[in-house]
């Protein structure tokens, strides 16, 4: 069964913007799902549509079985949501917060203690239950989130950004968490501006462009239909006009007409299954052409390269999208309106 299916789905704003574009999707059960696009592709839009924020314009959407339109409080009581901005209230302490959480969510009176203990454990705030938020670091705070979305053990989550701001380490630390619920049997939702998040993390992965679902697929399938590896070279004098010479150059030498050539912040990148074999014919053709090559490396394709080949577009990782990100409000009114 699938925990969603979309079919033909759009959305339309009053001003006439078309934000999603006849889009069809299926999550099956249990699986840890990416959805990645360009700012203001039509990401936030459509987990909105998902999570019943928004009603679709034409098309049918059902979340577990039960439809985005005539049913959306059953499919808000089958949801846990985790925005990017907090939720928490610091006035609170951890266990008042999960507490507050599970009266919103309808938890019985009489399972609520043990509920809250398993998160908090599970979450590794056990140590700080009874003291209050405010004092938490950002990816303390994170964690308090994503057990407040478990209180009802949902069957799916949403992850809208999940871990925007959050330095290296606490983000990494926050995808153990995330593998553990989907370990436990929750299928997760993931909309992520970090390309390694997703490829860490997802079993499959959309990607939309335009209001347009473009791609889905494994990353490591979507990595391979990148062609070939990725030969990046460094020069010493990279201003436009050098950059741009450099991949005249390259682009004229030959060696890479299979391949795809860009400039770079430093120096040019080729794309091409014939990178490792013809790199040193290209240094030796920059180097008789004047250039001081001062980096040279040959490598595996990753996300990034495969969400410039699909949209012609640099994944933009600081976290901020053409559209309103999911804020600690949307997953307010989604409590408050179950």
């Amino acid at each position: 069964m699938n925990a969603i299916a979309a079919a033909g789905v759009e959305l339309t704003y009053s001003d006439g913007t078309r934000a999603v574009r006849g889009v069809d999707l299926e999550v099956p059960e249990g699986e840890f799902f990416g959805f990645l696009g360009p700012n203001g592709a039509g990401k936030t839009t459509a987990i909105k549509t998902l999570t019943t924020l928004l009603h679709p314009t034409a098309g049918s959407v059902t979340v577990n079985g039960f439809d985005v339109v005539e049913e959306p409080r059953s499919v808000r009581a089958s949801i846990g949501y985790m925005a990017q901005e907090t939720s928490i209230d610091e006035e609170l302490t951890a266990r008042e917060n999960v507490r507050f959480a599970c009266e919103a969510y309808g938890v019985p009176r009489s399972e609520r203690a043990d509920r809250i203990d398993e998160l908090l454990d599970l979450v590794d705030l056990a140590d700080v239950a009874d003291k209050r938020s405010e004092g938490f670091s950002g990816g303390m705070q994170k964690r308090l989130d994503v057990a407040m979305a478990l209180v009802h053990r949902p069957p799916l989550v949403f992850l809208d950004e999940p871990t925007t701001g959050l330095d290296p380490k606490a983000r990494i630390d926050l995808w153990e968490y995330f593998r553990e619920i989907n370990r436990q049997g929750t299928t997760v939702f993931l909309t992520t501006q970090y390309l390694e998040e997703a490829d860490q993390l997802c079993d499959r992965l959309s990607v939309i462009q335009d209001g347009e679902i473009v791609a889905t697929d494994s990353p490591e399938t979507l990595k391979s239909r990148v062609g070939g590896d990725v030969l990046e070279i460094t020069i010493e004098d990279a201003s436009d006009e050098e950059r741009e010479r450099a991949r005249r150059i390259a682009a004229e030498s030959g060696l890479f007409e299979e391949g795809a050539i860009e400039t770079t912040e430093d120096g040019i990148s080729v794309t091409s299954k014939a990178a490792r074999r013809s790199g040193t014919d290209l240094l030796v053709a920059l180097r008789d052409a004047g250039f001081t090559v001062v980096g040279f490396d040959v490598r595996s394709p990753t996300l990034d390269d495969v969400f410039l080949a699909i949209t012609g577009e640099p994944a933009d990782d600081d976290g901020e999208d053409g559209e309103a990100a999911g804020t600690g409000d949307d997953a307010a009114e989604l409590e408050a309106s179950r």
